[in-house]
Parts: C-alpha cells; structure tokens; sequence
C-alpha cells in the first residue's frame, strides 16, 4: 500500500497551523474543481486527493494519528526500506487493508461520496487507517459503491449581436449550441450588456438534476441615425434654411416610424426638440417608452439663382429687428 503524503498534498509543512491548512485547502480546492475543470479526470483526480488530505489534517486527532504514523514510515524508511515491506498491521488494527494495493497504486473507493469529502470517495489508505469515511480505527477496507449526488446542469453563456432597430422591436434568433438547434426571443428595450435567460437550455444535470440555463450576451451595434442615452434616443435633423427662416413641418424618420416636427419661424441652428415616448422601450415595461430628442441641423442652399442672390442681399442689408432673433 502507498504511504499518502497529505502535507505535500496541500502545500504545506508539517507545522502548518490550522489557518494555513485551511487556506491551502481553499485555494486548490477552487483550482480542481470539477465545474472548473468539467470532464477532466486527472483535475478530479487532484480534487479527491485535495479532499482527502484537508479532512485528514483539519481534524485534530485524525492528524494526531497520520503523524505517528508518518514518523514511524519516515524512519523506517531512512533504514532503506521498501513501501511493500512497511508492517502496516500495528496501524491497521492487525490485518492489511483487504484490497490494498502494492507498489503505490493510488486507489478511491468510489467516484462519488459522503458529504464530509465534497461528495467524493476515499482512498484504500485512508479507509484503512481511519476506517471506512473516517470513523473509528482498526476496521478494514470494505469497497463501497456510492450513487452520485443529483448536481444541477451548468449554466452557459452565449455572444448575441443585434442592430438598435431589434433592440427596439424585438428580435428573433436560430441557434445552434452543442448540436441543438434553438429558437430564441430577445425581448424589446436590451442594451449593450443585457442577458437574456433560456430556462433549462444549459449543461445537462446529472443523476436527474435540472438542466442549467443559457445566457445570451447581448450587444447593440451602434446606429448611424441614433445615438442612444439610456432609453432616450438623440438624433440630428436636417432642415433647410427657408423652413428654419419661415416655419414649417418636417418628416422625422423614428424607430418607431415617421413622425411629423413642426419648426416654428426663426428656428436657431442646434435647436433641439423633445418627442415625447419615441425613444428606447423599457426592456421590463415595453409600453413605456424613452424621449427622442431632435437637433435641428439648419442646411443651406447649395447655391443661388441671380434673383436669390440680389433678394438675400436685400434682406442682409435691412436691419433686424429687436427681439427679432432667438
């Protein structure tokens, strides 16, 4: 049987206090685990040895225990021993572990296990020396079967891209992930960051757990037309100079569809304008709605007629008004 070294297992000396062991546990335990590490049987390995060790030299008494024996094998060993040669009866109640291996075989009892080891089984040595999951000594090896714990499937995440306009309608999309094909619906009002929830389209559980969920990761591309802030929407309009002089209307082209903009007389450059609920849905309350904000863009005539040319030169030479201008 292997003499199992749980020091070297976690790090640490054989002066470790209780807050060291505790750490180094920590640490690797995260680093193993198996839904960090899923399907990978050497990291799972790892993680039962990690375990194993933490619940030896967490429990005063069980350390109390391995490190006699520890120092008994050391000894022995610095005599040119062999492993296969040790005398383990005087630790093992009298009788060698029934199914122990020789030459250093590392052995667990089972995949799955016991609460006290994160649901994985032990090794031949532990059970030997502790006796079967850590109970009282002198008890024999028995191999035991246990039945894995239902575990929830694993959530996934999935990079969705969507135009403004289907974040503003609402958008439709085919996936295929892991060889299932699914129909999936982004609600109106996401943004850049938002996750949408596919209820049990995730990992598979195991032992009749759950599925998990699948996230879609949505991202917005940006708009020429719009800039957006929140649910409200900024836009420029185009207004040529006689309407901004004279008043008038004008189309808007929203997300929504066109709208018409009444520009009063005498419209300044950069005015802006306030439409009310022609903005962004809210993405948990669709029938409310965000502002779209207009920005006249006053544009001036590409060029004159000699007519234009002399009545806007008469107009230049008048003088204004007080309070005629904004």
């Amino acid at each position: 049987m292997e003499y199992r070294d749980y020091y070297k297992i976690l790090g640490v000396s054989r002066t470790a206090s209780e807050d060291d062991i505790r750490k180094a546990y920590r640490k690797l335990a995260r680093k193993y685990h198996p839904d960090v590490n899923p399907n990978d049987k050497d990291a799972a390995n790892r993680f039962k040895e990690i375990n194993e060790a933490h619940m030896v030299l967490s429990d005063a008494e069980k350390r109390r225990k391995y490190d006699q024996l520890g120092s008994s094998y050391e000894q022995w060993q610095q005599g040119g021993g062999d492993a296969r040669g040790f005398d383990w009866s005087q630790w093992f109640g009298g009788a060698q572990a029934q199914g122990a291996r020789p030459g250093g075989q590392r052995v667990y009892t089972s995949d799955y296990g016991p609460e006290g080891l994160g649901g994985f089984g032990v090794s031949d040595f532990f059970e030997a020396l502790f006796g079967s999951m850590g109970g009282a000594g002198g008890r024999t090896h028995t191999q035991r079967t246990w039945t894995q714990a239902p575990r929830r499937g694993q959530d996934l995440e999935h990079g969705i891209e969507i135009s403004l306009e289907e974040a503003y309608h609402g958008a439709t999309r085919i996936l295929s992930i892991d060889g299932k094909r699914l129909e999936a619906s982004i609600p109106p009002g996401v943004r850049t960051g938002s996750r949408v929830r596919l209820r049990g389209q995730g990992g598979p559980g195991s032992a009749g757990a759950p599925a998990g969920d699948l996230y879609l990761r949505i991202a917005v591309r940006d708009d020429a037309r719009f800039e957006r802030r929140g649910n409200d929407l900024h836009a420029e309009v185009p207004v040529d100079l006689y309407t901004c002089l004279l008043g008038g209307s004008v189309s808007v082209n929203g997300l929504g569809g066109e709208m018409r903009l009444t520009i009063p007389p005498l419209t300044q450059n950069g005015r802006t304008f306030r439409l009310r609920g022609r903005g962004m849905p809210e993405l948990r309350n669709p029938k409310q709605r965000g502002d779209l904000y207009a920005k006249i863009k006053v544009v001036l005539p590409q060029s004159l007629s000699d007519r234009q040319r002399e009545l806007v030169e008469q107009l230049a030479a008048e003088p204004v008004a007080e309070g005629g201008s904004e």
